[in-house]
């Protein structure tokens, strides 16, 4: 399954790239590929998800531009792992991403392969140029930097959340980075990540040597919820019912689908609206103690209901997906960055977990919808803290069934999504056969991801010891 650990990043990638090279079409030939990812944007959150208390005009002409993915669901219910996820086409603890990255060794719980090639390195080798705008969280230092992981150019935040939009700190560490230098830019995060992409489009948009991959990833509306004060003002002027918390969340929302919409007109300007696969999505669902809305799903944010799960998602091609279709089939964030490959006429990777949508989206195949709906999907989560306690917690569905747990030490739970999309009776005690099949299932996947280191490797010199 690809190469060993003990490889060098730079030696494994280019010995997989070498055996794929054969496969990949002529460069000018390929569209333009665009990833946008919000952060805790839950699914009930924009209009056209059936939100009545938000106004996402730009969000909701995009997707009814293309398909919208209504069965979309998070590779985890935190922000690392489904980032891991989407750039390996792995599950997340087989990409060493079970849990958070963060700044303090102690309290982080993943390590990025850095034996796999991320899509970045595979669509560079594919003769892409490469891009991330925002927020990496993969990794604060070397080898598992942006541009020593496939990216010729990174405008971001290498962090996992900012404790403030305008001051872009993270416990007093300023991650914010050009490439490798860092910066210290004045202005809120969300607007400096539209005119960072802005100028990214702006400068390939007359190349005709080779096509482009934009992946940008705001931080927004990921808490501290912080809109700035005149969007603020707009909605509590206009629905001055709302609760303070609820309001603030909404024009944080509505303030990132301006700046979208800003970006999306820009495209169209620069011509690259007919060359230019664009998917949106969020890394996981939204926040409830902050006010973020997941209906009509259950709970949210760190959760294995479908709360914590279900995202918004839909993904635009004009001329090649049709505009104002829908699929209901069951798919996860990591299946763009396949159909991202497929777009570049990468072949397939053998070794990842992903499956690519092209077929699906331009044409709703019912041979690929077989396969989608036959697919197990997994889930899993490592946490610390008095909760968790360095242990893992998982979820696996197959079918239409669902078992879970939402912390290591709760007792599992068994849902049927089919009759009981709302995960409210719980079926474990009437489904033993259900139950024993899934377990089996569940400690399969277990098995295969615990074979991936997920911490650092330590040197001789600097042994990692254990927190006193």
């Amino acid at each position: 399954m690809g190469c060993v650990v003990a490889l060098t990043a730079a030696s494994c990638v280019a010995q997989q790239a070498e055996a794929s090279r054969s496969a990949i079409a002529d460069p000018t030939s390929r569209p333009n590929l665009i990833l946008i990812l919000a952060d805790d944007l839950g699914y009930g959150d924009v209009s056209c998800n059936g939100a009545t208390d938000v106004q996402t005009p730009h969000l909701d002409k995009f997707a009814a531009e293309g398909m919208m993915l209504t069965r979309m669901r998070a590779n985890c219910t935190v922000c690392s792992p489904t980032r891991a996820a989407i750039m390996t086409g792995m599950y997340p603890d087989r990409a060493g991403v079970p849990g958070v990255i963060r700044t303090h060794a102690d309290n982080s719980w993943g390590y990025l392969r850095t034996d796999v090639p991320t899509l970045a390195n595979r669509l560079s080798e594919a003769g892409y140029q490469t891009g991330i705008v925002g927020k990496w969280h993969l990794g604060l230092a070397s080898p598992n930097t942006p541009c020593e992981r496939g990216f010729d150019h990174f405008h971001g935040f290498l962090g996992d959340m900012m404790d403030d939009y305008y001051t872009h700190r993270r416990q007093g560490h300023n991650y914010m980075r050009h490439n490798d230098k860092q910066i210290d830019p004045e202005g809120h995060a969300t607007d400096l990540f539209t005119q960072w992409a802005d100028d990214y489009i702006s400068e390939h948009a007359a190349s005709t040597e080779s096509p482009f991959f934009l992946y940008l990833a705001y931080n927004a509306p990921h808490f501290p919820i912080q809109p700035p004060e005149e969007w603020l003002v707009r909605v509590q002027k206009r629905s001055p019912q709302l609760e303070p918390k609820r309001a603030l969340n909404v024009a944080f929302v509505e303030h990132l689908d301006d700046q979208i919409g800003k970006l999306l007109k820009r495209i169209d300007e620069l011509g690259l609206r007919e060359n230019t696969v664009i998917a949106f999505t969020s890394d996981n669902g939204g926040s409830l103690p902050h006010s973020q809305n997941n209906d009509p799903w259950r709970d949210g944010k760190q959760s294995h209901y479908d709360g914590g799960l279900r995202v918004p998602a839909w993904v635009r091609y004009p001329g090649k997906i049709p505009a104002g279709s829908k699929s209901d089939q069951p798919v996860m964030t990591f299946d763009v960055g396949a159909t991202f490959l497929q777009y570049a006429g990468v072949q397939q990777p053998s070794e990842i977990d992903a499956i690519g949508l092209k077929e699906l989206l331009e044409d709703n195949s019912s041979t690929l919808g077989s396969q989608l709906s036959a697919r197990e999907l997994y889930f899993v989560r490592r946490e610390g803290g008095g909760r968790y306690v360095g242990h893992a917690y998982h979820a696996v569905i197959q079918g239409r069934w669902k078992l879970m747990q939402n912390d290591p030490f709760s007792p599992l739970e068994l849902y049927d999504l089919e009759a009981d999309p709302q995960e409210t009776n719980n079926q474990i005690a009437k489904q033993p056969k259900v139950v024993a099949k899934l377990k089996q299932r569940l400690a399969a996947q277990i098995q295969q991801g615990g074979s991936v280191p997920w911490q650092a490797p330590q040197s001789p010199e600097s042994p990692q010891s254990l927190p006193q």
